[in-house]
């Protein structure tokens, strides 16, 4: 597995973008567990963090970047910038997870 460099940002500071290689993106979705449900639910009467949910959508976001970044290694990327990430629902729930950015080369 190469080293990319991975930013949110339009540059790589101190270097040069030498070539653009194009969108590169990764996605997962991820639906809750009725075991997650119930403690959300009982969370929600208390109140507090939804630990549950918050562990799964950073399994996901990882498995999302993890995806990209795959993708952007297929191209023999040095970097990837102006990542972001972005979820929507799918359906009752299940959320999709998508984290895009653009590969480049660098000088």
């Amino acid at each position: 597995m190469k080293n990319l460099t991975i930013v949110n940002t339009e540059k790589v500071a101190g270097r040069e973008i030498s070539e653009q290689l194009g969108l590169v993106r990764g996605n997962t979705i991820r639906a809750r567990h009725i075991g997650s449900d119930i403690m959300a639910g009982l969370r929600n009467i208390v109140g507090g963090e939804v630990k549950e949910y918050t562990q799964m959508i950073s399994e996901a976001r990882e498995e999302a970047l993890k995806r990209m970044i795959e993708e952007a290694e297929s191209l023999n990327a040095d970097a990837v910038v102006n990542v972001r990430f972005t979820t929507s629902q799918v359906m009752g729930g299940a959320a999709e997870i998508l984290a895009y950015g653009t590969a480049v080369k660098l000088k």
